[in-house]
């Protein structure tokens, strides 16, 4: 079997008065995996890495997210290209998508930048969808493709999420619907853990490291009241089987351990 740990949101911010909050709730993740007596196939970090794009979140963050595991991440609304770029991947800046694609023999992993620079909603490019264009058609219909980015493509009944989702998603079920091994989407950016369907595959969406999003039901002290920052930060564990089948654990991390 094959097992990606799926984490998102860690917002490393430098900066602010309790800026050793998301690096300890990050470090105590990240010590979690490494300490895991098995090879993981890859560590997925599905955006909002820096909670300003600074290149000192992108410093903390780089060395905080190094891991014995190979680290696949992809920018989230939070993020900046150029600057994600330059001081987190180490790259000469550039304000294109940052997209990434890793293809082993038995799955392929397609992470797709869903960022729109001065914006918090979420859209693919039209040069982000050829690519990923690409990468199907040149992908054996028997290999497994997960397909990974920031914003969900759905509405997951969360208000304060579901104004700043992926837009546009039509383009992307109408491409995913020629290539049946598309086997899931893989999400960040609502900081909760949530499975639901998209383009009749399932959509899996990671727990936000740094808080938790208060459900539509749950109790809040306000309007503006929309994170728990009490709640253990959580990762999500996807297990791709040799039948094909894909299935998630998901599992907090007590911050004791980190």
């Amino acid at each position: 079997m094959h097992v990606i740990a799926h984490l998102s949101d860690t917002h490393i911010d430098t900066g602010a008065a309790d800026a050793g909050r998301s690096v300890g709730r990050t470090r105590a993740v990240m010590a979690y995996l490494n300490d895991l007596p098995y090879d993981l196939d890859a560590v997925l970090v599905t955006g909002d890495v820096a909670d300003h794009a600074t290149p000192d979140e992108y410093a903390a963050a780089r060395e905080l997210l190094a891991s014995r595991h190979p680290v696949l991440a992809c920018p989230g609304n939070h993020d900046e290209r150029a600057a994600y770029r330059e001081h987190f991947l180490g790259e000469a800046p550039s304000t294109a998508p940052v997209d990434l694609v890793h293809a082993t023999d038995r799955f392929v992993l397609a992470l797709c930048d869903t960022s729109v620079p001065g914006e918090h909603h979420g859209r693919l490019a039209d040069e982000t969808l050829a690519r990923l264009a690409d990468t199907l058609a040149a992908t054996p219909p028997t290999v497994p493709v997960l397909i990974a980015f920031h914003h969900p493509p759905v509405p997951l009944h969360t208000p304060y999420v579901d104004g700043i989702r992926q837009r546009d998603e039509h383009r992307l079920a109408e491409l995913t619907a020629r290539h049946p091994n598309v086997t899931a989407f893989l999400a960040g950016h609502a900081h909760t853990p949530a499975a639901t369907t998209f383009a009749g595959r399932p959509l899996l969406v990671a727990p936000g490291v740094v808080s938790t999003l208060r459900l539509p039901w749950e109790h809040r002290n306000g309007p503006d009241h929309h994170v728990h920052r009490d709640l253990p930060p959580s990762v999500a564990f996807h297990v791709l089987d040799d039948t094909g089948r894909l299935t998630t654990h998901y599992r907090p991390v007590p911050l004791g351990d980190g």
